[in-house]
């Protein structure tokens, strides 16, 4: 008997040029390539590998977004997910992470509904375009499951409990869960595949339900810019870094005395 992993993702520009409107300080999406934030490929993966491994396992996915983020739950199909949804309204628009998170929750909480039991679910550490990091921890809230962030590697699982690595700034941390849980996973966990010629035509079949606030039976109050406690006032480019200054010597006596000569000038010593 396997579980039931359902995978969140968003789609984000597919590009580091990100332009900024001058006058609302938002990104610009119009017109932008958009592809599967990154960390949430690896996700995909770290789910199919657990399918592979564990059979009778269910790999679903599902994503918060417009009407073209579809291409981003066919393309998780194609990579090995079973099925996707995809959670659509203009009414989720300009969703701060609580919202979002609380979306996302609604949605799940669907999944259970009309697919059964839900054992994990998995998230990308952050996505690049907020890069907060709060939507994974921020479902677990909402579901009152127990999370970890930052996981490297799935060490095992079953449908009771799981052990991860979790990559911590002086080490690594091993750790057991129980399940239902949520994790949210790191780059270092694997290496994302490649589409095959089998997952691109089961992603091209694939019927993939929309459901909006009401399908969900979500709080209105709860989603969308509404409902969302937080705002981005502003978005700005940081300006380019200046050059510095280059100290210059035979020696490195020589040298020193420079920058030191250099400091005083500046009176920082």
């Amino acid at each position: 008997m396997g579980i039931h992993i359902v995978v969140c993702i968003k789609q984000t520009p597919a590009t580091s040029n990100i332009q900024i409107d001058p006058v609302t300080g938002t990104l610009k999406r119009e017109g932008m390539a958009a592809a599967i934030n990154p960390f949430d490929e690896y996700g995909i993966e770290e789910a199919v590998r657990i399918k592979e491994r564990l059979p009778g396992t269910t790999v679903s996915v599902i994503t918060m977004g417009p009407p073209q983020a579809e291409e981003s739950l066919r393309e998780a199909i194609a990579r090995g997910a079973d099925q996707a949804f995809h959670l659509t309204s203009r009414a989720f628009a300009g969703a701060d992470t609580w919202a979002t998170s609380y979306t996302l929750f609604k949605g799940i909480q669907k999944i259970m509904k009309e697919k059964g039991p839900v054992h994990l679910v998995i998230c990308g550490k952050q996505t690049n375009d907020g890069d907060t990091g709060h939507v994974g921890p921020g479902i677990a809230a909402w579901l009152d499951w127990p999370n970890i962030a930052y996981v490297k590697k799935v060490e095992s699982v079953d449908e009771k409990e799981i052990v991860v690595h979790r990559m911590m700034e002086d080490g690594v941390d091993v750790l057991e869960m129980d399940l239902p849980a949520v994790i949210a996973v790191v780059k270092e966990i694997n290496e994302p595949r490649v589409a095959g010629l089998k997952g691109k035509m089961a992603a091209k079949k694939a019927v993939i339900p929309k459901w909006n606030e009401a399908d969900i039976e979500a709080d209105k109050k709860s989603i969308g810019l509404g409902g969302s406690p937080t705002i981005v006032s502003k978005s700005f480019n940081p300006p380019p870094r200046k050059g510095g200054v280059k100290i210059d010597g035979a020696t490195a006596q020589d040298k020193a005395k420079a920058l030191v000569d250099k400091l005083q000038e500046m009176k920082l010593i």
